[in-house]
Parts: structure tokens; sequence; C-alpha cells
């Protein structure tokens, strides 16, 4: 039923009716009023702010919920009683929301044309495909039809719907059932329930938020949402905990065969909800932290969060609308083709948007460690690198497009001596030019620099080869996306959640610690001189790989055209995760009597123990002894210019000591992980 001021006939009840209108509160505007009139909500342009049978458009939210012209409202730092804030840090959550990819996830040119690549696969699932996509992605036309006895929702059908073009507005989120966290792949539920207010002659659906739980807590003050948007505001532990976010961030699909039949197989195309299940993050971990946490980071600040209403309290703590990830790659096309893609929001609301999406992939995604000693002329050089996971789930997750990878570069004398992980055009250089066809495996170890570690979900169709149809896939040949840290190998959601390929054989590969270690043994070139070496490590992210679309992209259909033209002019450069370069010293014979200083042990830190030791040519022959972090010796022996060594099982960090001729004392510190 859709939402409606109910009006009675009969001259008693009109005459009630006119004299509960006489007496309604001051706090009741009209179209007088500087606050709900048209102007004020024709500001919002491009925000629907009709109603369906379900739901409500976010224009008409934005009415009391975005920049508040008298700047009481959505200001940072409010007093209480509120006074007007200028100059103050507007929070203002239509202008936070309408330039994510949530506000757009409809408009959002790369799933239209996904959508339509997975129907010309396989035309003959037109409607359950389309049905499906439109759930997550337009989820207020999607299930307002299906509330109206629809049996399924199309793209035709959304592309004529403004509220469906909402994208993943207000009332997508605060309408959902507070079972919310009990649903996966877009099987969501919505409170439909209507509750008839008779004082003011109206029904109203509910709509719940964080506040209103504790009595110490201002009570929600309900009149100007129940008389203006229809909804009664409630409170719900759902939404501050992120159970909202379950249903459309796990998605399990059917497989079908390469004749578009089902093969009875359930693939788990993406969980990134059950990834923080599988952590230390999740309600029953060491570190409990919501989704809400990163995603919707909250600020201590007192908060009115409701423009022309002077006499409410500030609110606190308050939950930025910022709902950012990693996809800068989209947010830069939806900026640069507002136009095309029938946009009203402003590119600097875009841009501060990718400000925080650049932000958080800087700042809240990985820690970057780097060991390295010398370089030895006669052999090269040793370099350990560490990526540990900071989010709540698998770095990257999501949409199995993204990946992300490690660059190691080189350099001596302005001249590239060694590079692996170089990218052109958005291409990883040795990895993509066979397109899909082949993948690149998950190393321990790289020795040539063709060889590239990447981090990222491969899916395979029936026949086991890679595929970018989401409806073809079947099985996993490879995902060593690093997993958040508490993940376990035994939990009960590991089924989706899965590690697959050489990552688990791989004993530096350390789930339960959310990181992963990778050695890099660069071979020294012809050309080498006694110049020191700077070394650059870089961590990229990427969210729409070429190699994903190009097959895409050979159907011939203006949908697919259309994106490719966005694609195409963004360019598809990945982001920088992370970064660090140093220089490091080259010892050996080019150095001439600086070999005597070639000190070397790698790995160090070491995961197993075992360490190669070489020295130079002055310590040959010495007694070398091993001493623990008590000071007590715990082995001895006659060195060598080349040797391995055994650490005992107790991990801690060592002193391994050498005794010169002359009476030198030479220490070198190492540690067993």
């Amino acid at each position: 039923m859709k939402p409606i001021v109910w009006t009675f006939l009969g001259g008693v009840v009109f005459s009630l009716f006119l004299m509960g209108a006489n007496q309604r509160p001051n706090h009741w505007h009209g179209e007088g009023d500087p606050y709900h009139s048209a102007t004020f909500r024709s500001a919002y342009g491009g925000l629907p702010d009709t109603s369906n049978s379900l739901f409500t458009g976010s224009g008409k939210c934005a009415g009391c919920h975005a920049k508040d012209p008298n700047a009481f409202a959505s200001i940072a730092g409010q007093s209480n009683p509120p006074m007007p804030m200028p100059d103050g840090w507007d929070v203002n959550v239509t202008d936070y929301w309408r330039s994510t990819l949530m506000a757009n996830s409809a408009r959002d040119p790369f799933w239209q044309a996904k959508v339509r690549h997975e129907v010309l696969v396989n035309p003959e699932h037109q409607l359950e495909l389309e049905d499906k996509c439109t759930s997550c992605h337009a989820p207020m036309g999607h299930f307002a039809a299906h509330h109206d006895g629809e049996p399924h929702y199309t793209m035709a059908a959304l592309l004529q719907d403004s509220l469906a073009m909402d994208g993943v507005s207000c009332v997508a989120c605060h309408q959902q059932a507070p079972n919310a966290g009990d649903h996966i792949s877009g099987e969501l539920e919505f409170d439909d329930s209507l509750e008839f207010n008779a004082d003011m002659f109206v029904h109203t659906y509910k709509s719940y938020g964080p506040y209103g739980e504790g009595k110490d807590e201002p009570p929600l003050y309900d009149l100007p949402m129940m008389q203006y948007a229809f909804y009664k505001p409630l409170y719900g532990e759902h939404v501050p905990n992120g159970d909202i976010c379950a249903g459309c961030h796990t998605l399990v699909t059917h497989a079908t065969d390469l004749d578009g039949e089902y093969a009875g197989i359930d693939y788990v195309e993406q969980a990134t909800y059950h990834e923080w299940l599988n952590s230390t993050y999740a309600d029953d971990g060491e570190e409990p932290a919501t989704c809400n946490a990163c995603h919707m980071p909250r600020i201590e600040e007192p908060v009115v969060i409701s423009s022309g209403y002077v006499f409410l309290e500030p609110r606190t703590p308050f939950g930025l609308h910022t709902l950012v990830g990693g996809n800068a790659q989209m947010l830069e096309i939806m900026r640069d083709n507002t136009e095309a893609l029938g946009l009203e929001t402003a590119p600097e609301l875009f841009d501060s948007t990718l400000q925080r999406t650049r932000d958080m992939l800087r700042h809240e995604t990985v820690d970057l460690q780097v060991n390295m000693g010398d370089w030895i002329d006669a052999w090269g050089g040793v370099c350990e690198v560490q990526l540990t996971n900071k989010a709540g789930h698998k770095f990257p997750s999501g949409y199995p497009a993204r990946r992300a990878w490690i660059e190691v570069k080189a350099t001596q004398a302005g001249n590239v001596i060694w590079h692996s992980g170089q990218w052109e055009n958005g291409s990883i250089i040795g990895v993509d030019e066979a397109g899909l066809a082949v993948y690149e495996p998950h190393h321990a170890t790289i020795d040539d620099p063709l060889k590239v570690q990447i981090y990222e979900l491969v899916a395979a169709d029936v026949n086991g080869d890679p595929t970018n149809v989401l409806e073809r896939a079947a099985s996993s040949l490879k995902d060593n996306r690093i997993t958040p840290k508490g993940f376990s190998y035994t939990h009960a959601v590991y089924d989706t959640t899965r590690v697959e390929g050489l990552a688990l054989t791989d004993p530096n590969f350390e789930v339960g610690l959310g990181r992963h270690t990778v050695t890099y043994e660069m071979a020294s070139p012809a050309e080498l001189t006694a110049d020191a070496i700077l070394m650059e490590v870089k961590v990229w992210y990427q969210a729409i790989p070429p190699r994903w679309v190009e097959s895409m992209f050979a159907f011939e259909d203006s949908t697919i055209q259309a994106f490719q033209t966005f694609f195409e002019a963004q360019g598809a450069a990945p982001e920088l995760v992370t970064d660090t370069a140093f220089t490091i010293n080259v010892l050996g014979s080019v150095q001439g009597t600086m070999e005597a200083e070639a000190w070397t042990i790698f790995p160090n830190p070491t995961e197993n123990g075992q360490i190669t030791v070489r020295v130079p040519e002055r310590a040959r022959g010495s007694l070398w002894e091993l001493y623990d972090a008590k000071g007590s010796r715990v082995a001895s022996g006659w060195t060598l210019p080349s040797q391995t060594l055994q650490l005992p099982t107790a991990r801690g960090t060592y002193l391994l000591k050498w005794v010169l001729e002359d009476g030198e004392c030479i220490t070198r510190k190492v540690v067993r992980r």
C-alpha cells in the first residue's frame, strides 16, 4: 500500500481535521516556511522526492538531512542549545552520500555493461539475471515491484524508474528489517508494516537508525518524518552494527555450463561480509569493529541531525556517510561524465569522495615492511616484502575483478637493473598479454622480473578455464587475497571465504596474522657499477583491470560500447596503496677494497629458522657464535665463505658474533618469527 494522507468525507470528521490543523504545533512547517518548501527541496535537484508502494526517494530525506542554509544542523561540534555555525564543518548526509558508488549504484556504467554482457552470453536467463542484479544495485525499484506482485524486475523497468535510479538510497538501508544480518545474495528483507497515526491521519512505514536506544538519550522527535516522509523513526541495533551490509556483500551464484544449462554448482562470487565474520573484528572477535567503523567513521563532535528544528539536541557519536571503498576508478569515470550518465551531482563532490577513497587506500588498507641487506656484486640482492592487511576483510575484497600487486624496482645511476610488477596503460607488463586465458600463480619467492606477486580471485568455468562470466563461474583457481587478522581455516564461514591455490602451501602466507611475505631474489646485471642502488617498492590496487573487460568489449552492444568509451578515456590507471624507497650499497669486486665489508644474512627475519650467511675473506676460518636473547650461547662453528645455519626452534631475536684474528668483534642481529 502506498503511504497516503487519509482524508475523510463528512462534515463532522472534516471539521475535526480542520480543528487539528488549526491547533497544530508551531514546528509543523508549511510552504511559506523556508524549510520543506518546494524551493528548499528543489535545491537538491535530481534526487527524487516521490514514493512507490514501499519506499520514498532521497529527495524527500534531503529536505531535512542536507545542507542547512541557516547553519544549525549537520555541523560538527554543535552546542546545546544550537547556535549558527556558518564556518563549521558541514557533515550533512546528502552531500556525503550522493557522490558515492552506493548512491550511483544503478547508474554505474560498468555494472550496466556487465549485466548486459551476462545476458548476451546466456540470453535465456535474462529475466533471472536482471532480477538478481537489480536487487542490490536498484533495491527500491526491485523490491517495490516484488511487493506489488511482479515476478521479475528488469533493466528496462529500472531505466524508467526514478526510485530505482536512486541506487542504494536512504531507506534502502534504513528500512531494512532488524534481521538484516541473516540474509545474503540480495535476498533483502524490508519492514513493510504500516502504522496508522490517528492524530496526524497518516500511515507510516518504519525507518531504523542509530539513535533512541538508551533512556539517557534525547527522545526521538518523530513528527517531521511522519508528516513529510511518512516514516516513523525507530532505533535499530542492526544499523550501527553493520548487519544491513550483509545482504548485498555476500553473493552466491548458480553456475551454468558453456551451453547455458545450470550445472548444480553454487559459487561464492564475493563474501566481504563473511570475511569480516571470519576475522578478529567480528562481534565475537578479539578486536570487535563493525563495517561502519571504517566505511562510515564515527565522530564524537555533537551534530544536530535535522534542519529546521533549532530546539533539537545534538547527537553523538555521528556516523559520516562517506561510504567509500577502493574504487576510485569508477568515481573518476562518473565525475568526468556526469552529463552523459545523467548525474546531477557536482564534480567537486566527486572530488571529495575520491580523496576519501584514496585516503582509505593509503592509510587503512595495507602496512608495508621491507627488509634488505647490501647488494652483493657476485650474485645480487635479496629483498623481503611483507604486507599486513589492516582491513576488516580480505585485501582486495568485493567484486572479483579487483586485484592488487607488488612492484619492486632497482635502479642504479638512472638505469633500471631489475623490475617486477611494471605496468603500462593499466596492464601489468609480462602478465596481462594473454587476457583471461592464463593467470599469474601465487609466489612465495620471485627470482625473475617477469614474475609478479598479484593478489586476486581467479574464477573458472566448468572446464577449469578462467572466466569473467559470473554465471559460468563454478570454482576458483586462485584466491590469495590477503586475509584479515584473526582469519581461520576452521571458522564456520570458511566455506564462503576460502583460500585457493598455491597460497595454501606457502608458509609465509599467514592467514591468522593477516600478512604475507614475498622474497625477491634479484640477480646482478653484467653492467653493475659501484654506485648505490635505489630500491622502490610499491603496492597497487586496481578495481577494473583491462584484462577483465577486454573480452566483454568484443560484443557489439550499445550499453557495453558506452562503458568502453568511458573506460578507455579514464585510462584504467591503478591506485597507489603504499610505497617505500631506500638506497643500498653494492659490495664485491666492483667496490675494490670495500669487499671486506660484505656481511650478508638472508632471509632476515626468517620464518623457518634457516639462514644463509656470506662473509668477507678476512672472516673466513674464524669462530662464529650464536646467542639467544638471554645471552646464552646456543650454537657455534667455523666460518665458511657462504654457509647455511639453522636457528633454534624458539622464535625471537638472536645475535650472531664473529671474533676475528686481529681481535675485532663483528655482530649481527637475526630474527626468527
